[in-house]
């Protein structure tokens, strides 16, 4: 069974050469780092709004191509409500650029708890995984994933699933999230700003789900980051009126590593 893309062609190109262009454009213009973090923030929406910032973070994981060869990927639910986290049957997450082969024992470990199942619907037409695939597919050599939606779950649940997930350097944690929606520009810089110290602080209880989308997943990342004692760093801050859009209503787009 394979999940077939849902936002290939409104997202992003649907043209694995205009989107390996893009993708690529985006990697090189971003700066890079000599440290690989083990977990990383990124944003989820169409290309030309948070291509750049999400960019931001995959640059980072340059040097380890060919060290990261399982990314733990969980993201929000847009369209589907339920309980817990969803895993899917899949075995293989296509996008116009390849095929992403699924680690069907870390599902097979992770559905042994009680808030995870396999719910199809949550990840048939959900984007904010697949947007993260094609930076992936083309800054790592050889990998695969475990992809997860987040449905109503809490930090303790999501942080528990981390840990089990967690690994050594092969492993790397993707957590998908946008920052504030449809505010004017002002306002959502104030937000965002807002929003961005408390996840350096590592303060998830502070976070509405009005400051991120993916409040779920990242909230679970925080209690974590703050148990394990890493730290989480900002690396990029902008909003749709500084990519794509107009200043009058923006979404705010972060990209973070924790390292």
């Amino acid at each position: 069974m394979t999940r077939q893309p849902a936002v290939a062609g409104s997202f992003y190109p649907a043209n694995p050469e205009q989107l390996h262009l893009m993708v690529d454009r985006f990697l090189n213009d971003a700066a890079s780092d000599e440290r690989i973090p083990k977990a990383i923030i990124a944003p989820h929406a169409g290309y030309i709004y948070s291509g750049p910032i999400a960019a931001s973070a995959y640059s980072r994981l340059k040097k380890a191509h060919d060290k990261i060869t399982r990314v733990v990927l969980i993201g929000p639910s847009h369209r589907v409500a339920f309980r817990g986290l969803a895993v899917s049957r899949a075995k293989t997450f296509t996008t116009p650029l390849g095929d992403v082969l699924v680690d069907q024992a870390a599902i097979q470990a992770i559905v042994q708890l009680p808030f995870v199942e396999y719910i199809e619907r949550a990840h048939t037409y959900e984007h904010s995984l697949e947007v993260h695939l094609p930076f992936l597919q083309e800054v790592l050599d050889d990998f695969k994933i475990v992809p997860i939606v987040a449905g109503e779950a809490s930090p303790e649940q999501v942080s528990q699933v981390l840990s089990a997930l967690w690994g050594g350097a092969e492993t790397l944690i993707v957590v998908s999230s946008d920052l504030s929606h449809y505010h004017d520009y002002a306002t959502a810089r104030q937000m965002d700003k807002s929003t961005t110290d408390a996840i350096e602080q590592l303060q998830y209880e502070q976070l509405a789900s009005e400051s991120a989308c993916g409040k779920v997943p990242l909230s679970g990342l925080l209690k974590l980051a703050r148990k394990k004692s890493l730290s989480v760093k900002n690396i990029d801050l902008r909003n749709s009126g500084d990519t794509a859009g107009d200043k009058a209503s923006v979404v705010g787009y972060g990209a973070y590593v924790i390292e």
